[in-house]
């Protein structure tokens, strides 16, 4: 938990967008005579979930916002437009700028070659991962990453390419349950005709490129790029960077299985180490 988190008064709801949000739903829902039992039920979320909001303990998905400018007659879409500060508050300050200029993207290409990056990821796949780190707030955590996903399901999606080694698929995170429902979700994107995902076979050769990156390209503007690290990302956005980022890709894509071979060794993996 950050510095920033732990220095919040809880009940000063000025301290931060989170417990903004919080204290406006308890407000409206208390002016209007409804009961926690009763937003939980058009938010399709439990009690405990509400009661968590409205103290500031839990991020809000979208539809929670949504849901409060649906129950509130008088909200005027207030809830939707304070949600994004509300769920801006559940990323590290540093990783903040990055899903800013994502959230503005075109295209995405990734690559990783551990695991399933965050924006391929299932709430469960993505809940296993970040436990591993024993967070405070793993569910704020897991909301937010899941939340980043809205870019492929806009009206006009961003374009992804992932690459993958095929340890990543084979690296159990989790139980075969999950697992399997996580290559299914990478399987159903693969067949998405604006979307490519390419593994690269393991045949015990390295091919130079131990860090989990991504290039962001937008409408306009120029390409960046995004390196992960510990304990910490950063953003590059000077042109012989992303230029060699950019190259680097290309080497991995021509390293790769062809996206339809890439479908058929997922389903492989799926079954052999799955099923």
């Amino acid at each position: 938990m950050s510095v920033e988190t732990e220095a919040d008064d809880h009940t000063d709801p000025t301290a931060s967008p989170l417990l903004h949000f919080g204290a406006e739903v308890r407000l409206e829902r208390e002016r209007l005579g409804i009961s926690r039992q009763e937003l939980a039920k058009r938010a399709t979320c439990s009690y405990s979930l509400v009661a968590k909001v409205e103290a500031g303990d839990r991020v809000p998905p979208r539809e929670f916002a949504e849901a409060c400018d649906e129950l509130f007659p008088h909200a005027g879409g207030r809830f939707v437009r304070l949600w994004p500060l509300a769920l801006r508050y559940a990323y590290p300050p540093w990783f903040r700028r990055y899903v800013e200029l994502e959230a503005k993207a075109t295209a995405v290409r990734m690559f990783h070659p551990l695991l399933l990056p965050g924006l391929v990821q299932t709430p469960e796949y993505a809940r296993a991962v970040l436990r591993t780190t024993r967070p405070a707030n793993l569910d704020d955590l897991v909301t937010a990453r899941i939340e980043r996903q809205r870019i492929l399901a806009r009206d006009r999606p961003a374009r992804l390419w992932v690459v993958l080694n095929e340890g990543a698929l084979r690296n159990a995170v989790a139980d075969a349950d999950v697992m399997r429902d996580q290559l299914a979700h990478l399987r159903r994107l693969a067949d998405t005709p604006i979307h490519r995902v390419q593994i690269i076979e393991d045949r015990s050769r390295h091919h130079g490129v131990a860090s989990p990156y991504g290039i962001l390209s937008f409408s306009e503007g120029a390409d960046v790029l995004h390196v992960d690290g510990f304990p910490r990302g950063y953003i590059l956005a000077e042109q012989d960077d992303v230029d060699a980022g950019r190259d680097a890709y290309d080497l991995l894509c021509a390293m790769a299985k062809s996206p339809d071979e890439s479908a058929e060794l997922i389903d492989s993996i799926s079954k052999d180490c799955y099923s």
